[in-house]
C-alpha cells in the first residue's frame, strides 16, 4: 500500500511539474477552462511528457439581462 502511495504522489509531482512548465500558475486572469486544463495536466502527469496535451473546453452560463 505504501508503494502505491508514493507512486501516486510522484506521479502527481510530475503532473504539477508539467504545469508550471506550461505556465499555467502563472496568470492572474482565470477562467474555467484554464482551471480545467490545469488540474488535467496535473492529473495525467509522466504521459504530458509523452506528447498528452489535456485542453478543455468550458462554457459557462451567462447573465441575464
Amino acid at each position: 500500500m505504501k508503494i502505491g502511495a508514493i507512486v501516486v504522489v510522484i506521479w502527481l509531482l510530475i503532473g504539477v511539474i508539467a504545469a508550471v512548465q506550461r505556465g499555467y500558475f502563472s496568470n492572474d486572469d482565470t477562467n474555467c477552462a484554464e482551471v480545467s486544463d490545469t488540474a488535467l495536466t496535473i492529473v495525467a502527469g509522466p504521459l504530458n511528457y509523452f506528447g498528452l496535451n489535456p485542453k478543455v473546453k468550458c462554457k459557462a452560463p451567462q447573465p441575464s439581462k
